[in-house]
């Protein structure tokens, strides 16, 4: 550790070492207890977490990037830390869709980092993500938008075992008229698969998936459960052949707010 990034270790939650690391503009990895926040110049440029599908995951099993295209990719940009120029120099995907589609996969994997704001474990300075810069991000908007979606998730259901844990369907209650989406994710709850297993078979967004499961739950459909069998295998999950990504808008107005900073 060096004295220029020293004063993260005093902070009590990660969001204080995050402020701490950005304010001396540093570069490297802070690791917590659910992910990794890549910062460059004190800025937030990925994270990553077991509890949301990466981005990789979100390009391919949507269909926006051929699984081939998407490993050619890795292969040739990934010790360059060049990936996303070569999908977009590839001509395999826009700029725009790949700076919406990593901002979403930032903010969803944000959001479980800072869920419950523990002490950060390790900074690693000067430690590059592999995928390279796409879009850079101020620690305080990271922070300030995982704690507006840990508000509104509590507006709905104050159950914080939804997000993690596996999720079953209640016995006996009655589904009705639900939106499509709602109905696609309540078709894949099983007792077994976890919010972020349920959005990786829809490739869709984690965050956005535990909107529609907080609602479902507090409409008594479903419920948080031990888990009991083992999670159903990547090769068995069901992908649509569609980008199902409904809040594309949002992202492009959160883009276009970064751009204005």
């Amino acid at each position: 550790m060096t004295a220029a990034t020293a004063a993260w270790a005093a902070r009590r939650t990660t969001s204080q070492a995050l402020r701490a690391l950005a304010a001396e503009g540093a570069t490297g990895a802070l690791s917590g207890e659910r992910g990794i926040v890549y910062l460059c110049a004190g800025r937030v440029v990925h994270v990553e977490s077991a509890s949301a599908p990466d981005l990789g995951a979100l390009l391919t099993r949507s269909g926006a990037v051929p699984p081939d295209g998407w490993w050619e990719a890795v292969d040739r940009g990934g010790t360059q830390h060049r990936v996303g120029h070569r999908l977009v120099d590839s001509g395999r995907l826009a700029a725009g869709a790949l700076e919406v589609c990593h901002l979403g996969a930032l903010f969803d994997a944000a959001y479980f980092v800072l869920a419950h704001d523990t002490r950060a474990h390790r900074f690693r300075p000067g430690a590059v993500h592999w995928l390279g810069a796409v879009r850079s991000v101020p620690v305080d908007t990271v922070v300030r938008e995982s704690r507006r979606r840990r508000a509104l998730l509590e507006s709905i259901w104050p159950d914080p075992d939804i997000d993690v844990v596996p999720i079953a369907r209640v016995p006996g209650a009655g589904a009705g008229d639900l939106p499509a989406r709602r109905r696609r994710i309540l078709d894949r709850v099983d007792g077994a698969r976890t919010a972020a297993d349920i959005a990786a078979s829809l490739a869709c967004r984690t965050y956005h998936t535990l909107v529609e499961l907080r609602r479902l739950a507090a409409d008594g459909l479903v419920a948080a459960a031990p888990r009991t069998t083992a999670p159903v295998p990547a090769e068995q999950q069901e992908y649509p052949v569609a980008w199902d990504d409904p809040d594309t808008a949002l992202l492009r107005r959160l883009r276009d707010a970064l751009e204005a900073l």
